[in-house]
């Protein structure tokens, strides 16, 4: 089966087809770090690791590039009116973000380049530029001049007919319908206070847009195989990154182009600027489980608006506490028989491929969740009835293990932990004894496994252990 995704490019489905056959080189919009993170950056990074972990799962090698945003207009402002430096001020929340990262299980990239560090590859970029007639100085700064890129939209569809004519803008962010000139090297300004460069461009500092071009392309490649972000990210940033890359070397920047659907709260994208928003650190704060909060984030279809509120992850925190109880099950139930279930091992075949199919079409996470779900329904069945044997249980387990790969919603659940084969043998000892009311064997039996470091306990369905906590 192949993966197909949504291009925004073109806006079609496709079918994924890397340039390199076994390689897929990845850039995704990381964090501007002038702040915590809030949720709604979160369900882009969450959708963003998801398409990352499925690639890996379909035997892909993925080498990805997440930039971090370390100067533009809202870090400048922050450091300067807490009184630090540039760096000072946003090593906190580079931090932050890493923390953030790992207690949603983000797996990491292969490199998150700072715009910092990345100052000469950019201003070599606006160079390029300059000398091949599509930027242009004007007041000390260089802009871009989006009459001169012919495609300028192709990616939003904005039109070069609404282009105001001379108008240029020096904000990194700006109007969803402001077709502009757009700044590539902001000249030194006195608000900028000691964050400037002195360079073959001028003194001053680079544009939102040329660092993620400049970083992309030294990493990847002048073409790359996929370019990830938020939706609200299409225009005008990710337009701009296209009219400046293809300018520059003449040739298709990215091959498919990723978005995923806002955050909303009360039908509201959540937004700082609106002041609607949470930060993974407030919920758990209040006592929230990250992973639930993951599941919530990845319920929906990524590219489908999803509205946030208490009561729906009250219920992601439910739905994953029911599927970590399963596993639980699965890794501590003793069977009592030794006679595979045919059928539900069809079931386990049944569910993957429809797992995998779902995920095939665009990621599809409500499908590929839903196939979780009945695989757990059917194993609890299985277990309620005794009618699961051991090696039934470590297939199941493999299972949801695999899917994981993708998922990555379980922690503990997925280590390993099956009874050694003598373990097995004195809990069928004491099960019998049990059965014959043979108290004495069975609290003999029972203190061996204790030796052991396993703890059994007797319930309606049968013997379930786990290890004795340290």
């Amino acid at each position: 089966m192949a993966l197909r995704i949504m291009n925004t490019l073109g806006r079609r489905m496709q079918k994924f087809v890397p340039l390199k056959k076994k390689t897929v080189r990845m850039y995704t919009c990381g964090p501007t770090v002038w702040d915590y993170a809030h949720i709604g950056n979160f369900r882009t990074y969450v959708f963003q690791d998801i398409l990352r972990r499925y690639l890996e799962y379909k035997g892909y090698k993925v080498i990805q590039v997440t930039n971090i945003t370390d100067v533009d207009d809202k870090t400048i402002r922050q450091s300067k009116a807490t009184g630090v430096s540039l760096r000072e001020y946003t090593k906190k929340y580079e931090e932050a973000y890493f923390e953030d990262i790992a207690a949603l299980n983000i797996e990491k990239a292969e490199r998150y380049p700072r715009a910092t560090e990345h100052i000469n590859e950019m201003v070599a970029l606006v160079k390029r530029l300059v000398r091949k007639g599509v930027a242009y100085e004007a007041e000390g700064s260089v802009y871009f001049d989006i009459s001169k890129f012919k495609t300028y939209g192709k990616l939003s569809g904005m039109r070069l007919e609404q282009l105001k004519s001379g108008a240029r803008i020096d904000s990194d962010e700006y109007g969803k319908d402001e077709a502009r000139d757009f700044v590539l090297w902001k000249g030194w300004r006195p608000e900028d206070g000691e964050v400037f460069w002195e360079t073959a461009v001028g003194k001053g500092r680079p544009g939102w847009h040329i660092e993620c071009s400049a970083m992309s392309m030294k990493y990847l490649g002048a073409t790359f195989d996929i370019h990830s972000g938020g939706e609200d990210l299409i225009f005008p940033h990710h337009e701009n990154e296209i009219a400046q890359s293809e300018a520059a070397t003449g040739k298709r920047f990215v091959r498919y182009w990723l978005h995923s659907g806002m955050l909303l709260v009360g039908g509201r994208k959540m937004a700082k600027s609106l002041g609607n928003f949470f930060t993974l650190r407030d919920l758990l704060s209040k006592g929230h489980d990250p992973l639930a909060v993951r599941y919530l984030l990845m319920s929906a279809h990524y590219r489908a608006p999803l509205n946030f509120t208490e009561e729906a992850l009250g219920d992601a925190t439910k739905a994953i506490e029911a599927l970590r109880e399963t596993l639980r099950r699965v890794k501590t139930f003793t069977a009592t028989t030794k006679r595979d279930n045919v059928e539900l091992r069809k079931l386990l075949s049944r569910e993957q491929l429809e797992f995998e199919r779902a995920m095939d079409d665009d990621l599809n996470m409500p499908r590929a969740l839903a196939a979780l779900h009945r695989i757990t329904r059917a194993v609890n069945r299985a277990i309620d009835q005794c009618k699961i044997s051991g090696e039934d249980a470590k297939a199941t387990h493999r299972l949801v293990s695999r899917l994981d790969k993708v998922l990555g919603i379980f922690a503990e659940e997925m280590k390993p932990d099956f009874l050694p084969p003598e373990a097995e043998l004195l809990i069928r000892e004491r099960d019998e004894a049990r059965a014959k009311r043979d108290w004495a064997t069975a609290d003999r039996l029972r203190e061996q496994l204790s030796a052991m470091g396993i703890v059994v306990e007797d319930t309606p369905t049968g013997t379930v252990w786990k290890r004795r906590s340290r």
